[in-house]
Formats: C-alpha cells, sequence, structure tokens
C-alpha cells in the first residue's frame, strides 16, 4: 500500500466508524422517546365511563355521582344518564336531583345531562318505534358515545336504558361493558331488579359484558353492608367538596354549596335500619370497585334468569356474567372520605 492510499483509508475508516456511533445513538435515543410515550400513555390512561342513575330514588345515588365526580385522576365521564324509578317520581325529578349534585361540583356545563326511560320497558316496546320512543334522548348518546370510544356504562338504577339500546342497536353488545348496582341474587327481592324485571331478563339474554354488583340486604357479603350513621355523615361530611359557583337548593328545601352539606341534608330525611342505625352507599360501591377492583371480589357464573321472582340457574349457558360480592367496607368509605375531602375534578371526555 503506498503513502497516498494510507491517509485515505484512515478517513473512510473514521467516516465509517462515526456513521455507525451515531446510527446506534440514534436507535438508542428513539427507543428511550419511545419508553416514555409508552409510560406517559399508561400512566394517564382513564377508565371512560357513563352513569346511568335513578338519582332523586333515596341518598346513595347521589353519593356515588359526587363520588365518580370527584375522581378525575381515575375517570373521565362522557355522560350522566337518567331513568325513573317508582320511588323517584317521574324522570324530571331525577333529571333536577342529577343536576343539583353536578352543580355542586361544579361540572353541570361540562359533562352531558340526558333524560332516559320514564316507562319500563314492555310498555315503551310495546309501541316500539326506533326513531320515536320514550328515554330516546338519554338511550341515542349511549350509542353513539359507544361507537366512538370503549365506554363502561355503570348503571346503579333499573336496565331499562340499557335495555332500550340493546333493543334499537344489537351490536351495541359488542362495544361496552355494564356494570350494575342491582340484585340479591341468588334471592330475589331487590328495588332495581324489581323495578324492571323484563329489562334485566332482556340484558342477562343478550351477549353483552355484565356484571352485577350485588345488594344482597341484611347480609354482610353484599353492599348493604357498606352502611354509615348519620353521626358519621354529619362528622366527616359537613363543608367537603369545593364551593359551588352558584348555591343549590336542596330536594327538601334550603340553600347549599358544598356537597358535604347537601349530603348532611339527604341524611336528615331517611329512614335507618339497623343497630346503630345507619344507611348504605350502595350505588358508590359500583364506582369504587372500577377504580380499585381489589375492594371486592368477583365470580363468573352462567348468566340465571329471574322468573316470577325466583332466580333460575342455567348451568350449561355459555353466556357468563360477574357476580360481585365481599365488600371491603372500611377501605372503601376511607377511599369515599377521602374523595371528598382531596377532590380531584374530572375533565369532560373529548370524543
Amino acid at each position: 500500500m503506498d503513502i497516498i492510499q494510507r491517509p485515505i483509508l484512515r478517513i473512510l475508516s473514521l467516516l465509517i466508524l462515526g456513521s455507525l456511533l451515531l446510527s446506534i445513538s440514534s436507535c438508542a435515543e428513539k427507543k428511550e422517546n419511545k419508553k416514555v410515550v409508552n409510560k406517559k400513555d399508561k400512566t394517564s390512561s382513564k377508565l371512560k365511563v357513563i352513569f346511568d342513575t335513578d338519582a332523586n330514588n333515596e341518598l346513595d345515588d347521589q353519593h356515588a355521582l359526587a363520588y365518580l365526580l370527584f375522581n378525575g385522576d381515575t375517570f373521565e365521564v362522557e355522560a350522566v344518564t337518567v331513568n325513573a324509578t317508582y320511588n323517584g317520581g317521574d324522570i324530571q325529578g331525577h333529571y333536577d336531583e342529577a343536576l343539583r349534585v353536578m352543580k355542586l361540583c361544579n361540572l353541570d356545563n361540562d359533562i352531558p345531562l340526558l333524560k332516559g326511560a320514564n316507562g319500563n320497558f314492555s310498555d315503551i316496546i310495546d309501541t316500539w318505534d326506533p326513531e320515536a320512543y320514550d328515554g330516546q334522548k338519554g338511550v341515542d348518546y349511549i350509542l353513539e358515545s359507544t361507537k366512538k370510544d370503549s365506554v363502561v356504562i355503570i348503571a346503579v338504577g333499573k336496565l331499562t336504558n340499557i335495555a332500550l339500546a340493546l333493543k334499537k342497536d344489537p351490536s351495541f353488545a359488542e362495544r361496552t361493558k355494564i356494570v350494575w348496582l342491582g340484585s340479591n341474587y341468588p334471592e330475589p327481592g331487590e328495588y332495581n331488579q324489581d323495578n324492571d324485571t323484563i329489562s334485566m331478563n332482556y340484558v342477562l339474554n343478550s351477549n353483552i359484558p355484565f356484571e352485577m354488583v350485588t345488594v344482597r340486604y341484611g347480609e354482610p357479603s353484599g353492599t348493604d353492608a357498606v352502611k354509615v350513621t348519620k353521626e358519621e355523615i354529619n362528622q366527616k361530611m359537613p363543608g367537603l367538596g369545593p364551593t359551588a359557583k352558584e348555591p343549590v337548593t336542596g330536594r327538601h328545601g334550603g340553600e347549599f354549596s358544598t356537597f358535604g352539606d347537601y349530603s348532611v341534608s339527604l341524611f336528615e330525611y331517611i329512614d335507618y335500619h339497623g343497630d346503630p342505625p345507619s344507611r348504605p352507599l350502595f350505588d358508590m360501591v359500583a364506582v369504587a370497585i372500577l377504580k380499585n377492583k381489589n375492594w371486592g371480589e368477583r365470580k363468573m357464573i352462567p348468566a340465571p334468569i329471574l322468573i316470577d321472582n325466583e332466580w333460575i340457574e342455567r348451568p350449561q349457558n355459555n353466556r357468563k356474567i360477574g357476580v360481585w360480592e365481599n365488600f371491603d367496607k372500611e377501605e372503601l368509605l376511607k377511599d369515599f372520605y377521602n374523595s371528598l375531602e382531596n377532590p380531584v375534578p374530572v375533565t369532560p371526555s373529548k370524543q
């Protein structure tokens, strides 16, 4: 090799080495950036939900809704839809009560609130017109929302709105999941299922992913065991939550600027049971187990059906549903109070 070729080869070697190092550095940077993006996606992911409620029935719906709206680090809320059950009056009363809670959370202008069914499923489909039916505004919104994104529906009243959505669009079953606060399963006699048993059976006979958060009156295994006393509410709730932009007139009168103060009022106008006298926060549990599945136990069973107020098991049924039971009362209530003391308001879901 002559004296002229050596410097040229040396320069070429240096250029190749430099290019190789640059390529390695670029790959490493891309890999690290990908890690950051993936980590960001993972940590920023929230569960998108629709809250379907008979808000004016008693007082657990209101506490479940406030708990949901103050857990913005866990949930995005697409909408709140209402249905009517017999203890809460017609659909307007349920709408008005949900609106009170949303105003006390300063979210009434950010999250859609829509009226669903006033009547029961069997009455509505008797004269079924998919272009004009009782509950259409809320049900159609549920259908359209689930077409755009993955949304879980937390249902804490009767299942009429869900059954109507399945009736109008059977493909609805393929794009969502229902978490329902209802049923004394395996015993009969629970308020939400009795308000519209036909809609519940219609859902059970569909293929929509479905989980029952059991009530089980008087039993330690259901949400009936997640109870609070009036004294506890009077001690812990006053002043909790942000201050509302404008005072809200309560269901039983009076003016309120925080949900905590409204909670105290709601507990003034309710019956108590047991020793010590207490009241369950049934519906709040359905939200809680979506926040932390370890606060309850879930088992999968072949979907039964309720006939003449008796559960009929169908062990050969390939359709499986989830049944939630055995809830961690202490952790649930601890997180409920903490969420009210340190609220993180939800941000409206961007569709």
